[in-house]
């Protein structure tokens, strides 16, 4: 059987199965993508997907690091 038939000009997801959402920026900090991009990902244009892939380099600095745990966000 050939591969080629399976063949699809679709972009691949950015997924990289890590899938947590940030508490603060709701983005997914594996893809970076909002949990609504994420759920309309099958059903979107190719056009819609590029646009977003181009966007996810810019939000990685919106990820801010959590640290202290359960303590540390009780205090804020």
């Amino acid at each position: 059987m050939k591969d080629d038939i399976w063949a699809r000009d679709e972009i691949e997801s950015p997924c990289v199965k890590i899938c947590v959402v940030h508490p603060e920026s709701r983005l997914c900090t594996g893809c970076l993508r909002t949990i609504d991009e994420i759920g309309a990902w099958s059903k979107m244009s190719p056009e819609a997907r590029r646009q977003i892939m181009a966007e996810l380099p810019s939000r990685a600095g919106q990820l801010s690091k959590r640290r202290g745990g359960r303590a540390a966000r009780l205090a804020r």
